[in-house]
């Protein structure tokens, strides 16, 4: 099960030796300027990467009738992990 703000506050407020609302105000800080600076790309070193994509208009299928559709181009926020935390999460097979 992931991890609730709540607890997410605890623990670095436990490592920082900051109150919870400091750490809370922190946290809140970095998530607002995230939003902010995503349309340039927003880094997080060893986590990843906040990217804003444009997808193409493409063509897709309405899974109830199977009617064709046209689905219109639009923009996305995707988030891109780093290969730090991908080899820390899940570390690659040795051959």
């Amino acid at each position: 099960m992931a991890m609730t703000k709540g607890q997410i506050l605890t623990h670095l407020a436990g490592k920082s030796g900051l109150t919870k609302k400091a750490t809370g105000e922190f946290l809140d800080e970095l998530i607002t300027l995230a939003y902010k600076e995503a349309k340039k790309g927003f880094v997080i070193p060893g986590l990843g990467k906040l990217v804003l994509v444009d997808r193409k208009a493409r063509m897709g299928r309405n899974p109830k009738t199977g009617e064709k559709i046209k689905i219109a181009a639009k923009k996305v926020v995707k988030f891109r992990v780093a290969k730090q935390a991908k080899d820390a999460i899940a570390p690659p097979k040795k051959k």
